[in-house]
């Protein structure tokens, strides 16, 4: 198993200077990064507090509020107002414009275009008739007569073309072909050899004049100054990073300890004390105060609502039945009501389960 393993290439070897930069950058950023990491982990636990106790409530209470305020009375106004405004508007309109319209394309627009479609047929045959017993044979003769007369002026003008090109090709052609292959081609390639020959020189002369006085200089400016001061630059850079890195990670744990200290610091000083006040003190005395005092006075309270409640209750009867005397007194007594003849024997005749009273089984 250990020779399937793949090699472990040894580090990068680091120079004198990595590790001359390294240990005093890193104190430096340490020290600039550790105030930074603890205002920042106390503004993070600010705003988490803020977010938890007052921005989400509000945000809850401001979301309720649009939705009472913008949200509902719009719903209702477009289910309750634009909806049947609408449908009224939707029904005005099919009443007083779909339906004339409809009636005028079908009672007077269709007809009227059946009878110009007639028309318009019957005018059509007749320029047709026109066209196939007059105007066609007119055209034909025409055009045979015309196709006539092209022939001849086609003849005359070859004729004509074939003489004005012979004479153009000797008088023009060739003696313009034979000067530029004897006069002017010879002259242009002297001058383009001349031109390019001057070109080169020129182009020549730039192109040595600027390699020694910009392309040499800039290059070696680049090799021996640039490339090794961007080198340091660059050590610098990643050590300023790798620094601020492992700092920001230091800083976040020795802000997490002060954190723990001063939450243990305020458990001891403010919780713990109050917890064991709560605990040792408050509870038993309100034990007590609830057996001692809140106990009997609820049941005193209790014993005086049941008296008041009788005495009330006593005091309702007593007038009530006041008020009846008074009005028997006054007004008489109640009159009885009168019997009800519901079809039923009375007395021993009552009908019963163990005898019957019918008149064949009567005992």
């Amino acid at each position: 198993m250990d020779l399937e393993k793949p090699p472990v290439r040894p580090p990068h070897p680091e120079g004198c200077l990595t590790v001359a930069i390294r240990v005093p950058v890193r104190i430096v950023v340490l020290v600039l990064v550790v105030p930074v990491r603890m205002a920042w982990d106390a503004l993070t636990a600010a705003g988490r507090l803020l977010s938890r106790t007052v921005l989400r409530p509000l945000g809850r209470s401001l979301r309720w509020l649009g939705r009472a305020l913008f949200v509902l009375p719009f719903v209702a106004l477009w289910r309750w107002g634009v909806v049947p405004a609408g449908k009224a508007l939707g029904w005005l309109g099919h009443v007083l414009v779909v339906v004339p319209a409809r009636w005028l394309y079908r009672y007077a627009l269709t007809p009227l275009g059946h009878g110009l479609a007639r028309v318009a047929r019957a005018i059509g045959a007749a320029l047709g008739w026109l066209y196939a017993r007059v105007l066609a044979p007119v055209g034909r003769g025409i055009a045979w007569l015309l196709k006539g007369a092209g022939l001849l002026l086609a003849a005359a003008g070859a004729g004509v073309f074939a003489a004005l090109a012979w004479l153009g090709r000797y008088l023009l052609v060739v003696p313009a072909r034979w000067l530029y292959a004897w006069v002017l081609a010879p002259v242009g390639r002297a001058l383009a050899w001349l031109v390019s020959a001057l070109v080169t020189g020129v182009g020549a002369v730039l192109y040595w004049t600027a390699r020694l006085t910009v392309v040499l200089p800039a290059l070696a400016l680049w090799r021996w100054v640039l490339v090794p001061v961007g080198r340091v630059l660059a050590v610098v850079a990643r050590e300023t990073g790798e620094a601020l890195r492992h700092a920001w990670r230091i800083a976040g744990r020795i802000s997490r300890a002060v954190g723990r200290a001063l939450a243990t610091l305020l458990r001891w000083i403010l919780v713990d004390p109050v917890r064991r006040l709560h605990r040792t003190v408050l509870v038993p005395a309100g034990h007590t105060v609830r057996k001692h005092v809140l106990r009997p006075a609820a049941e005193a309270a209790r014993v005086a609502g049941r008296t008041v409640r009788q005495a009330l209750a006593a005091a309702r009867a007593t007038v009530r039945q006041a008020r009846a005397d008074l009005r028997r007194t006054l007004l008489g007594g109640p009159v009885p009501p009168a019997p009800v003849d519901r079809r039923e024997p009375a007395g021993r005749g009552t009908r019963t389960l163990e005898r019957s009273t019918t008149a064949l089984t009567k005992d």
